[in-house]
């Protein structure tokens, strides 16, 4: 177990880290979902990182002092969009406390991380809570609770990780946005993939060049995910960013600070960072020459941008009008194999939903209006969703909910398969309502209470099989009240899906699948996972 590291160390750490977002890149790029964004975030962190790396390796020494310094001034230097600079400060915190020794410990590198919080949350103006600042916090705060019954770094970082990725999955309820959006931070996730990067040096794992690659469809239709309601809203039209260099003599820190007050009186996303060598400035405003002359007061000014968000808003617009289509599909799942079958059907838009947590109206309509689509096929995949479903129908302006009154996931499969973007709405509509009396449905689960109900009585924990109506079927294994389902199911039907839950073992399921396919020589026989809670199986005849 690995006690303190050292300079060596922790520059494996920043390689790795850097190496990881590199390669998670796109994936948190596909999560940026705001409107009007000043860049990619997972391109503006990675970015932000490497011009760390690259001062990292002009240093030539292993002294904790000197590797602090290159790393925290390349971060700064090179920081872009506002997840970069925010990052560069998180790291500049914690080099800022590591530079003082040879060898960390874990209590050190746990004030390490403190640091970095209160840097970051000092270098915006206005902190929100939902972004990665709340991720870094997070972590810091539980590795102050754990510092003392942690003597190695692999015990340490296992509890921070698992606090940041917590904090990460708690972002969509801090944020209005993201919860709309259906995505985490892509800041909060960007930073997560910075620090298992530094714990995989520390187990001396390496990091494969293959780039990860995000679901196809979350990076072609990231315009589905933006607030399109909320495009024509920019206060303060200009991003600028710049360098203040070669800091004039006189100027002192409280003037630095005094430039940040005045940025905050003509415009908003006000970064100003750095200290009396060279400070990076960020701000949304309608003055960009006002801002750029009362820098000038300081210093010279160097590398220079300003971008037209009015502009990129208009573009946005135009894209997302030129993109929009006629027709579009939204389907409620529970269990990640089902909800990768829906995207393969091209289904547009899946939120979370089943038998023990049901979407609101709200939540249906707001996957509606992310959708590019003028008319949207509901899929509400249970019979209690339907209706919440149907309300959802007055939440959406400028777009026409047709609900499909699917009432388990199978039938939301066969619909999707009927959908033909080349026929008008009304004949599709009309296919996928007939769509659903083609497949015949099963589903096994388990008893919650004691009972008698269709003939059976049931103790707690005792396995049901049932349609969509009524329990055909009860036992103690899985296995066997499957096989009496389909058997009590079936008709004359030439398929046999299967669709297993995330209780059941793949090496179960595939051995199910070939007890069938005996039994029914004369059926396909097909197996998916599904992941779905609650349920052992769903089954689909056809």
């Amino acid at each position: 177990m690995q006690k303190t590291i050292n300079g060596a160390m922790f520059k494996s750490m920043i390689l790795t880290a850097a190496k990881v977002l590199e390669v998670n890149r796109v994936s948190i790029d596909a999560l940026n979902v705001f409107p009007v964004p000043d860049g990619d975030t997972g391109t503006n962190m990675s970015l932000t990182i490497q011009s760390a790396v690259k001062e990292l390796l002009n240093c030539k020494s292993n002294k904790m002092e000197e590797i602090a310094e290159a790393v925290s001034r390349g971060a700064l230097r090179g920081a872009r969009g506002n997840s970069g600079v925010i990052l560069s400060q998180i790291i500049r915190g914690i080099c800022t406390v590591l530079r003082k020794t040879e060898e960390i410990d874990v209590r050190l590198f746990a004030q390490a991380l403190m640091s970095g919080a209160e840097i970051a949350y000092g270098a915006v103006s206005k902190p929100k809570e939902g972004t990665m600042l709340t991720v870094i916090r997070m972590m810091a705060e539980h590795g102050q609770s754990v510092k003392r019954r942690c003597s190695d770094f692999e015990t340490f970082f296992n509890e921070i990780i698992s606090a940041g990725d917590s904090a990460v999955e708690l972002t969509p309820s801090l944020l209005s946005v993201l919860k709309k959006a259906g995505v985490v931070d892509a800041g909060g996730k960007g930073l997560m993939h910075v620090f298992t990067g530094m714990q995989k040096a520390l187990l001396g794992e390496t990091v494969k060049d293959d780039v990860a690659i995000p679901d196809a469809r979350s990076s072609e239709t990231a315009m589905e995910h933006a607030d399109i309601m909320s495009f024509g809203n920019i206060e303060f039209a200009y991003c600028t960013e710049f360098f203040i260099i070669n800091i004039k003599k006189q100027t002192t820190t409280a003037d630095i600070e005094r430039l940040k007050e005045y940025l905050m009186t003509i415009g908003d996303c006000v970064i100003v960072i750095g200290d009396l060598e060279f400070v990076k400035v960020h701000v949304h405003t309608n003055q960009p020459g006002v801002a750029l002359s009362k820098a000038l007061e300081l210093g010279e000014l160097d590398k220079l941008k300003i971008e037209n968000m009015l502009e990129q808003n208009r573009a946005l617009m135009k894209k997302y009008e030129e993109e929009k289509k006629e027709m579009g599909m939204m389907a409620v799942s529970a269990g990640e194999g089902l909800t990768g079958i829906f995207k393969d059907l091209m289904v547009d838009a899946v939120i979370e939903g089943g038998q023990s947590m049901n979407p609101s109206a709200s939540d249906i309509a707001d996957a509606v209006q992310r959708i590019n689509a003028e008319n949207v096929f509901v899929f509400p995949n249970n019979k209690n969703i339907i209706l919440a479903a149907e309300q959802a129908k007055s939440l959406v302006e400028n777009k026409t909910i047709h609900v499909i009154p699917t009432k388990n996931i199978p039938q939301g499969f066969s619909a999707a398969l009927a959908f033909n973007p080349d026929l008008p709405v009304d004949e599709n509509k009309a296919n996928m309502i007939h769509a659903l009396d083609t497949v015949n449905v099963g589903q096994v689960t388990y008893a919650v209470r004691n009972t008698k109900l269709y003939g059976f009585e049931l103790k707690v924990g005792d396995i049901m099989g049932l349609d969509n109506k009524k329990i055909l079927a009860k036992g103690s294994d899985v296995g066997e009240v499957t096989l009496e389902l389909i058997e009590k199911l079936r008709s004359d039907e030439e398929i046999i899906t299967l669709y297993y839950g995330q209780d059941v073992k793949e090496s179960d399921a595939e051995a199910l699948r070939d007890v069938i396919a005996e039994k029914y020589p004369d059926c396909d026989v097909e197996l998916h996972y599904g992941g779905q809670p609650i349920y052992y199986y769903f089954i689909a005849l056809e």
